[in-house]
C-alpha cells in the first residue's frame, strides 16, 4: 500500500511495532504482544485490511451494521455498595447484579484472549488536575483509531508506567447470552463504577466508547465540585466577549456543534466539557459530528473535515469512485464524522478556557411558540437544564408524524448517572458565583408549528447569539412572556422586531395561545418527577399552563 501519511499529509512517524504488555490487571495474559498506541497510518492500513474503505481526500469509511447509533436500552450499571445511593436508578440507569457482570466480564475476556489486541492509553480531560487516564483494549483497528482521534493521546514518556484509572474492554464481535449474563439482548454496555470498568460488545457503533467514558466523568467529577456537561464551548477573540468562554447546551438537531464552530471565536470543544472553579476544559481531544446533509456554506469548517486524512466516517455513503454523498441516508440519519479538533482552524490548543460569561441553552421548538431568544434567571436556568427540552419532527424517527416534545435531563440524560438535581445544583451555584448570563436560544420554528411555519433563519440566530455574547442585549427593554415567564428582548441588532415575539409571527393569535398552552402543560407534567428535588424558587418557574 502507498505511504498514506506522505499522500495525505498525516503522521510522519509510522508506529506499527508490537510490544509486550502485562495485561494481568485486566484479567488477560500476563505477557501479551499488543499493538499499543499505533499511529494513524498503521491503524488505517489495519482497518482497510479488515474491510474499511478509503474515500477521496483520505477519510476512512466504515459501515456499522444494525447499530447505527447508541444501544441505550442495552446499557446497564452494576448496582453494589458503591453505587446503591449515588445512581439515579430507573429507565436510563438500569441496574445489573454483580454476578451477571462477573459472568459477562469472564465471557469477554475469554473472547479477547486469542484476538489481535489494540491497546490505546489515552486521557479524558484537558485539565491535568481532573483528567482520567483511560485504557481501551479492543479487537478492532478502526475503533482504536477512533479512540486515538477522540481522546487526548498519551506521549511516549507518559506511557512508561501508565496506570489506567478507567478501562474499556471493547469487543464488537462478542455477543452476550441474556440468560447467562443478565443482558437485554446480545448487545451490552455494562458499567462498573466501583471497578472503574466498562464492557462493550455486540455493537460496531464507535460512539459507545466515547459516551461510556463521558458517563464515567459524569460520575466521578461532581463530588469534586466540578460540573461535567454535555455541551460545546468556545472563547471570544474580539469585542466585549474577548477572553471569555461561552457554553452551549443542546440536544441533537438544535445547532450545538454548528453555533459553537464560529470563525470569530476559538473552539474549546464540540460536545463534552467540565466547569471548575478556574474555568472550562474539554474532556475530549476530537469531535464527533453528525454529517447528514452537511451544508458546506453554513458549516464550512466541519464540512472540510469529511475529506481529510485522519477523519473516520461512520455510515456515510461512498460511491464506486470513492466520492462521498453526505445527503444519502441509506444507512441512517445518524451519519457521523470523528476528527481531531486540530482540524478546526480556530480551535484552542490547550482545550481549556476561562470562566464563562454566557450560557446558551438551545432548543429546536417545532411547535413554533417559544421566543427565538430569551434571558433566564438562575432558577429558570436550573429548570430548563433539568427539563432539557427540544422537539422531534416528522421523519426523524419511525412513527413520528407530527411534532413531539422530547425531554432529556441536563441535555444528556443517557450519560448522567447521578440524579439531574445534583448537576443542576452545581450549575446554579456556578452561575451565581461567576455572574454568568444565561440565554434560551430557539433554533426551531416561527410563524406556526412544523409543517405550517418556517425554520428560524440561521442568520437571525447568529445575529441574536452575537448580540447576547457581545453584551448588546444587556440594556434593552425586556418583555415577560405571559405563558413561559421568559424575558424577551424588544429589539436585537440584525433581527426584525416582529421576529422576536413569536405570537406576532402567527396569523392566528388564538391558535398560538392554544399551542403554547399545550407545550406549557407538557413542561409542567414532565417536571413533576423533579418537584421534590428542587427548591420552591425553582419549582415556581413552571409555566402558566
Amino acid at each position: 500500500m502507498a505511504n498514506l501519511s506522505a499522500t495525505f499529509g498525516g503522521d510522519l512517524m509510522v508506529v506499527r511495532s508490537e510490544e509486550t504488555l502485562n495485561l494481568s490487571k485486566h484479567g488477560l495474559s500476563t505477557q501479551r504482544l499488543v499493538r499499543r498506541n499505533w499511529s494513524t497510518e498503521a491503524l488505517y492500513e489495519e482497518a482497510i485490511s479488515k474491510g474499511a474503505k478509503l474515500a477521496q481526500g483520505g477519510a476512512l469509511t466504515v459501515v456499522t451494521g444494525k447499530h447505527t447509533g447508541r444501544a441505550a436500552k442495552d446499557k446497564k450499571i452494576v448496582r453494589d455498595a458503591t453505587t446503591e445511593e449515588s445512581i439515579d436508578w430507573g429507565d436510563v440507569n438500569v441496574p445489573m447484579e454483580p454476578k451477571y457482570y462477573d459472568a459477562l466480564n469472564a465471557h469477554i475476556l475469554n473472547h479477547l484472549e486469542d484476538k489481535t489486541l489494540y491497546v490505546m492509553d489515552v486521557y479524558a480531560g484537558s485539565d491535568e488536575r481532573y483528567r482520567l487516564p483511560v485504557r481501551v483494549i479492543t479487537e478492532s483497528a478502526h475503533h482504536a483509531h477512533f479512540v486515538r482521534t477522540m481522546f487526548i493521546d498519551s506521549t511516549p514518556e507518559q506511557r512508561e508506567g501508565f496506570e489506567p484509572e478507567f478501562t474499556v474492554l471493547h469487543a464488537p464481535s462478542c455477543l452476550a447470552d441474556p440468560q447467562k449474563h443478565g443482558t437485554r439482548s446480545e448487545t451490552f454496555i455494562a458499567v462498573n463504577f466501583a471497578a472503574k470498568h466498562v464492557l462493550i460488545g455486540g455493537t460496531v457503533y464507535a460512539g459507545e466508547i466515547k459516551k461510556s467514558v463521558f458517563g464515567a466523568m459524569n460520575y466521578y467529577l461532581p463530588p469534586q465540585g466540578v460540573l461535567s456537561m454535555h455541551a460545546s464551548a468556545n472563547v471570544g477573540i474580539t469585542g466585549q466577549s474577548a477572553g471569555k468562554s461561552a457554553i452551549f447546551f443542546g440536544l441533537s438537531g438544535t445547532g450545538k456543534t454548528t453555533l459553537s464552530a464560529d470563525a470569530s471565536r476559538q473552539l474549546i470543544g464540540d460536545d463534552e466539557h467540565a466547569w471548575t472553579n478556574d474555568g472550562v476544559f474539554n474532556i475530549e481531544g476530537g469531535c464527533y459530528a453528525k454529517v447528514i446533509r452537511l451544508d458546506p456554506e453554513a458549516e464550512p469548517e466541519i464540512y472540510a473535515t469529511t475529506s481529510r486524512y485522519g477523519t473516520l466516517l461512520e455510515n456515510v455513503v461512498m460511491h464506486e469512485d470513492r466520492s462521498l454523498d453526505l445527503d444519502d441516508n441509506k444507512y441512517t440519519e445518524n451519519t457521523r464524522a470523528a476528527y481531531p479538533i486540530e482540524f478546526i482552524p480556530n480551535h484552542k490548543e490547550d482545550g481549556m478556557g476561562p470562566q464563562p460569561s454566557d450560557i446558551i441553552m438551545l432548543t429546536a421548538d417545532a411547535f413554533g411558540v417559544l421566543p427565538p431568544i430569551a434571558r433566564l434567571s438562575t432558577e429558570q436556568a436550573m429548570y430548563w437544564f433539568m427539563l432539557g427540552y427540544t422537539a422531534k419532527v416528522a421523519g426523524t424517527e419511525m412513527g413520528v408524524t407530527e411534532p413531539q416534545a422530547t425531554f432529556s435531563a441536563c441535555f444528556g440524560a443517557p450519560f448522567m448517572p447521578r440524579h439531574p438535581s445534583a448537576y443542576a445544583k452545581l450549575l446554579g451555584e456556578k452561575i451565581e458565583k461567576h455572574g454568568v448570563r444565561v440565554w434560551l436560544l430557539n433554533t426551531g420554528w416561527t410563524g406556526g408549528p412544523y409543517g405550517q411555519g418556517e425554520r428560524m433563519k440561521i442568520k437571525y440566530t447568529r445575529a441574536m447569539l452575537n448580540a447576547a455574547l457581545d453584551g448588546k442585549l444587556d440594556s434593552v427593554t425586556m418583555t415577560k412572556d405571559p405563558i413561559f415567564g421568559l424575558e424577551v428582548p424588544s429589539v436585537c441588532p440584525g433581527v426584525p422586531d416582529n421576529v422576536l415575539n413569536p405570537k406576532t409571527t402567527w396569523s392566528d393569535g388564538a391558535a398560538y395561545d392554544a399551542k403554547a398552552k399545550e407545550l406549557a402543560g407538557a413542561f409542567v407534567e414532565n417536571f413533576k418527577v423533579y418537584a421534590s428535588h428542587v427548591t420552591p424558587e425553582v419549582l415556581a418557574v413552571n409555566p402558566n399552563a
